[in-house]
């Protein structure tokens, strides 16, 4: 795990510095150097494991929006958060026509599906724009989630979502806050009515990719729902 790598900068930059008792001080600059050299390190791994990645034929998400998602990832699995190497990533950023959603096996750096995804009825019509963690908003939410357990439901198959980040997306499971499958999440709809539809919330995806996608992601895995708009730290707001 490249967090590991913290205590070693530490030891390494203390022995800069040492008061009258000849006990290690970590001086300002050096608290900056370890900053930067932490920084460093992280994100040269996200762009080793982004140069890496096996697209499977398709598309590879943005670098940026990949990066903030795996700099997520690696905090939550380091704290036990989410359990498996499996990343989910919605990229809310681009038309809902698109195929936004990525599932990626981080264990074998392969993609394993790219698909449309719905965001909620009142975030947005082709473009996703405004988020709610509010109950009956019809909004989608924002940020890291940790996938749950599989309930049969009346889309049918259907995967709860537990939201992490206090305030933006933490009322996802009282909320209903959801993956499905829906008719409406597929090209026909989107040739038939020039976009996407969309839910009341939920990241909805086509019926024919459901089971395969819940079954692939659930059990503790990120989700990550990203926005330019969403512009805080991921600890900030972290639920513990």
């Amino acid at each position: 795990m490249i967090y590991k790598t913290f205590p070693l900068l530490v030891f390494f930059l203390l022995s800069f510095g040492k008061d009258s008792k000849n006990t290690p001080v970590i001086k300002n600059e050096n608290v900056k150097s370890i900053a930067k050299v932490e920084k460093l390190t992280v994100d040269a791994k996200i762009e080793s494991v982004y140069s890496s990645l096996n697209s499977n034929h398709f598309q590879l998400p943005e670098l940026k929006t990949f990066t903030e998602a795996l700099k997520g990832f690696y905090i939550l699995k380091e704290r036990g958060v989410v359990q498996k190497d499996i990343l989910t990533l919605i990229d809310f950023s681009l038309s809902s026509n698109s195929k936004r959603l990525w599932v990626i096996d981080l264990a074998t750096n392969t993609v394993l599906y790219q698909s449309l995804v719905a965001h909620g009825r009142n975030t947005g019509e082709e473009f996703a724009s405004s988020f709610s963690n509010n109950n009956s908003s019809f909004k989608s939410s924002l940020g890291f989630y940790a996938t749950g357990e599989i309930y049969q439901g009346k889309h049918g198959a259907s995967l709860r979502l537990d939201g992490l980040e206090r305030g933006f997306n933490s009322n996802a499971r009282e909320r209903g806050v959801v993956m499905h499958g829906a008719d409406y999440v597929s090209e026909s709809f989107i040739r038939d009515h020039k976009r996407l539809g969309r839910s009341q919330g939920c990241p909805a995806i086509p019926f024919e990719l459901r089971d395969e996608i819940i079954e692939t992601i659930k059990g503790k895995s990120c989700l990550f729902i990203y926005h330019p708009s969403r512009s805080f730290s991921m600890e900030e707001k972290l639920i513990s």
